[in-house]
């Protein structure tokens, strides 16, 4: 697109004053009017959708709702009117930094005012969520990766010191984090010393800069603890400090490495290899500083003071009691000598007395106790004799009554099972009919098929086969089974004995 757009430029053509003009350009024109007709003229382009990764997403109370698209050839500035934002029903928390959307709208220009700037900006007019954009995910597989190696760890071993001498600080000269970190260490009262190693913290040659520093205050310095700070933005501007290398070296340094990078919600993936993460430059210089030096000083003066106090009071004391002591050292040493005798003597009689008390009481107690003892031993025995009696006398009818039941209930057992016997059937006269595979033939029906067949007597088997057959579709099936070789044909009368005879005994 050339600098001035044809179309605007012969718009206000006819409107140029007759003044003093760059030969070549026409104009001057007048910036306002040049302003809003660019304006008209961007609006009046078409509207397209672009997909990119959402970076610096600013929500505020105002009408808009800003942020800015990249990709890895470019970057758009976006905003959007907060009632389309609030009409997509999105929550605040899902337009975040690192989400990759899709923008619908087209650009758009605010000309500005004698008070307000102008800005260009494309006009989101719909908004669609297409998932996490590559920063957050080259930043997630950055994570796994070091922490898969281990490099989460080293700086968290180191020791810190509490009341550091040389502080090395990695920031940019003359940023607020300075600033914040200088009043942070004020309000400690620290005295210590400030090396400080400045690099650009938000471009292409910060990281390695950044890096750099780091190793140039281990290896020279000769500091306790180093910071590495700087103020809040979108991940887009704390990639730097996501630098594969820069955590590399932040991981491998001697010397503890304190992380104040963003506030609250910004994570680096230095503050994960870092010894210690802070939110703010101000909380970094709390915690390379861990005591507050003013209320330290004050309280080692009281405490001074007190031990001051109390070496006079133990020196006065001490004095005195020498003095005391040194005045009369053998009437002292006489009396305490005479009395340790005396307490000696009555210890001794005291002992003696209870001794034989003591002994006797002993005495008298075992008398007692032996006594009473023996005599209820006595009066058990005489009553477990007694019991004893009675039990085996009890002992003795339960065991016949048991005996005299068991032969009884053996005796019922027998019969009854002396009574399903099938060979006491077969002893009454009947005969049990078996095909050739020894299985009982129960139907006359089955006997005609059969031709053949064995009949179970009680004294033994016999073979047996049909003499006129029948045809089996017959109706009378029933009926009495004839030419049987070797038995006689079995009466209707019969055959009902036989099935009240085995009925009586199921």
């Amino acid at each position: 697109m050339p600098p001035y757009p044809r179309e605007v430029s012969q718009q206000l053509h006819s409107e140029a004053r007759e003044t003093a003009a760059v030969p070549g350009y026409p104009g001057p024109y007048a910036v306002g009017r040049y302003a809003n007709r660019l304006r008209e003229w961007m609006r009046e382009r078409a509207r397209v959708c672009l997909i990119g990764e959402v970076t610096g997403v600013r929500i505020g109370a105002g009408p808009n709702v800003y942020f800015e698209l990249r990709d890895a050839d470019g970057a758009m500035p976006c905003a959007m009117w907060r009632t389309d934002f609030d009409r997509l029903g999105l929550h605040a928390d899902e337009l975040r930094d690192g989400v990759e959307v899709v923008a619908a709208g087209g650009p758009d220009f605010y000309p500005g005012s004698a008070s307000a700037s102008p800005r260009f900006a494309f006009r989101v007019q719909e908004l669609r969520l297409a998932g996490e954009g590559d920063l957050l995910a080259r930043l997630a597989r950055l994570r796994r990766q070091l922490a898969t190696e281990g490099l989460f760890e080293p700086q968290k071993e180191l020791r810190r010191p509490l009341l550091p001498r040389r502080i090395g600080v990695v920031t940019a000269e003359g940023s607020a984090a300075r600033r914040d970190f200088l009043a942070g260490l004020e309000r400690r009262s620290w005295r210590g010393t400030l090396v400080w190693g400045y690099a650009p913290v938000q471009d292409r040659r910060a990281a390695p800069a950044i890096a750099a520093a780091i190793r140039d205050l281990a290896a020279y310095a000769r500091v306790d603890a180093i910071v590495v700070t700087r103020g809040g933005g979108s991940i887009a501007d704390l990639w730097a400090f996501c630098d594969e290398t820069l955590c590399r070296t932040v991981a491998l340094t001697p010397v503890p490495v304190i992380s104040a990078v963003g506030h609250d919600v910004d994570r680096t993936l230095i503050d994960d290899v870092a010894a210690l993460c802070c939110s703010t430059p101000t909380h970094a210089a709390e915690a390379a500083v861990g005591i507050d030096c003013e209320a330290a000083e004050r309280a080692l003066r009281s405490a001074a003071v007190d031990v001051h106090a109390a070496g006079r009071r133990a020196v006065v004391t001490r004095a005195r009691e020498l003095a005391g002591r040194s005045r009369a050292p053998r009437e002292h040493l006489a009396r305490h000598r005479s009395r340790l005798h005396q307490l000696a003597r009555e210890l001794r009689a005291a002992a003696g007395r209870g001794r034989a008390t003591r002994v006797d009481y002993q005495r008298r107690i075992a008398a007692a106790v032996m006594g009473r003892k023996a005599e209820a031993a006595r009066v058990d025995a005489a009553r477990q004799a007694a019991g004893l009696t009675a039990r085996a006398a009890a002992l003795d009818r339960a065991a016949r009554g048991v005996s005299e039941r068991r032969a009884a209930w053996l005796a019922r057992s027998g019969a009854a099972l002396r009574g399903h016997d099938p060979e006491r059937t077969l002893e009454r006269g009947y005969a049990l009919a078996l095909d050739g595979a020894g299985e009982p033939l129960t139907e006359p029906g089955a006997v005609r098929r059969a031709g053949r067949f064995d009949l179970r007597l009680a004294g033994g088997t016999v073979p047996a086969r049909v003499r006129n057959s029948v045809d089996p579709d017959q109706a009378d099936q029933g009926r009495r089974v004839e030419g049987i070789q070797g038995m006689p044909r079995p009466e209707e009368a019969d055959m009902r004995r036989y099935g009240a005879a085995l009925k009586e005994e199921v």
